[in-house]
C-alpha cells in the first residue's frame, strides 16, 4: 500500500492549494520549456538512490540531472553542485535530501535560474548553523548513535574522519521501509560523509531566495521529524508529510515523484506570473 502524503496548512496554503487543484492539467499549465530538475543526494548514499523517481519524472517530460555530491565540506560541496547548475540553460528546480538540503540552500543563493527548492527530509540551515548543532534540543536520532568514524582522516576534507552508518542497524536508521535486500545494497554502497561537512557552518541562507516545498518523513530515524517541521515552518515552505523512513524516495518513489511534480508546477506558475 502506498503511503498517504498529508498536506499541512501554512502561510502558502492558498497558493499551493491552487497548484494542487491543477495537478491533472499539468500539460496545459506548464511552460513550453519545462524546468530541469536537479536532484542532490545526501550523506551515506549516492545519486543512484533517486533511480525510482528519475524515470517517473522523465516520463512526464522533465529533464533530470543527479550530480554527485562530494560530501567533503558544505562550502566545497555547494561549489561543486553550483557549477553544474549554473551551466543549465533555462529554469531549474533543486531537490535535496538530508544533508543535500544544506548544500542545496547554499547552491540556490546567487543563482538566477533556480525557481524553487524541494526539501525531502532535509536540512535547511540558517547562517551560522551546521547539521549537528541544529539538532540540539530535539530527540536524539538513531543516526547520532549508530555512526562510526574512520581511524583515518577523510580524503579530500580539511581534517577529521569519514563517517559511516554501522552495519547492525543500518536499515533501521536509514531505510526502515525498504526491503532487507535493498537496505543491504544501500549499506554496501554507502558513501561516507566527512565529519567536517556535518559540522561546517552555513555562510548563506538560500532557502528564502525561492519558493520552497518540504516533505516531512514522519518515521525518520536520521533527522528528528519535529526538527524537520521546525525547518519547514521557518522557511515558510508548503509542507506535506509522508509516513515513511528517512529515504522515502527509495521505498515510495511514486508518491515522492508526484510531490516533486506538484512542487515544480507551483514554482513554474509563480515564475510565470
Amino acid at each position: 500500500m502506498k503511503p498517504t502524503i498529508h498536506p499541512h496548512d501554512n502561510a502558502n496554503a492558498n497558493a499551493n492549494a491552487n497548484a494542487n487543484a491543477n495537478a491533472n492539467e499539468r500539460h496545459n499549465t506548464m511552460n513550453d520549456t519545462k524546468p530541469t530538475i536537479v536532484l542532490i543526494h545526501g550523506a551515506f548514499a549516492d545519486a543512484s538512490g533517486y533511480a525510482g523517481i528519475i524515470g517517473r519524472l522523465e516520463a512526464e517530460g522533465y529533464p533530470v540531472v543527479a550530480p554527485p555530491n562530494p560530501l567533503r565540506g558544505l562550502t566545497s560541496d555547494a561549489d561543486s553542485i553550483r557549477t553544474r547548475v549554473a551551466a543549465i540553460d533555462g529554469p531549474v528546480v533543486l531537490v535535496g535530501h538530508s544533508y543535500g538540503g544544506a548544500v542545496m540552500g547554499a547552491v540556490a543563493a546567487g543563482l538566477t535560474n533556480v525557481i524553487g527548492q524541494v526539501y525531502l527530509a532535509a536540512f535547511g540551515l540558517d547562517v551560522g548553523e551546521n547539521c549537528l548543532a541544529i539538532q540540539e534540543g530535539y530527540p536524539v536520532s538513531l543516526l547520532a548513535t549508530e555512526n562510526a568514524p574512520t581511524s583515518y582522516d577523510a580524503p579530500g576534507a580539511p581534517g577529521g574522519p569519514d563517517l559511516y552508518i554501522k552495519e547492525e542497524r543500518f536499515r533501521e536508521v536509514f531505510a526502515g521501509d525498504s526491503s532487507v535486500a535493498t537496505a543491504r545494497a544501500m549499506f554496501a554502497t554507502q558513501r561516507p560523509l566527512a565529519a567536517f561537512a556535518f559540522t561546517e557552518a552555513a555562510t548563506v541562507r538560500g532557502w528564502d531566495t525561492t519558493p520552497t516545498w518540504y516533505l516531512v518523513s514522519t518515521e525518520d530515524n536520521s533527522i528528528p521529524p519535529k526538527l524537520q517541521e521546525f525547518m519547514a515552518a521557518r522557511m515558510n515552505a508548503h509542507t506535506e508529510r509522508i509516513e515513511a523512513s528517512h529515504t522515502a524516495f527509495v521505498a515510495h518513489p511514486e508518491s515522492v515523484a508526484l510531490f516533486i511534480q506538484n512542487a515544480v508546477e507551483d514554482f513554474t506558475g509563480r515564475s510565470a506570473a
